[in-house]
């Protein structure tokens, strides 16, 4: 996990199948910020490789755990 740019990188190694990729970014998201994964929503890209997320709730001091740099 890192930030390019304007844009947090995570991979993950689960196939896109049955929603099992969405299901691991939400988990890991939400385990590095230590919050329940259902605060993390997918709200662009469901399908595809780009996602956007929305973190509901959680301060942007939480935020900073994610590593970035400009926070």
């Amino acid at each position: 996990m890192g930030y390019e740019t304007d844009l947090l990188r995570l991979r993950v190694t689960a196939s896109p199948v049955d929603g099992k990729a969405n299901h691991l970014v939400r988990k890991i998201l939400a385990e590095a910020l230590g919050i329940p994964p259902s605060r993390v929503e997918i709200i662009q890209g469901e399908k595809g490789r780009m996602k956007k997320v929305r973190i509901l709730g959680a301060p942007l001091d939480e935020l900073a755990k994610l590593g970035n740099p400009n926070l």
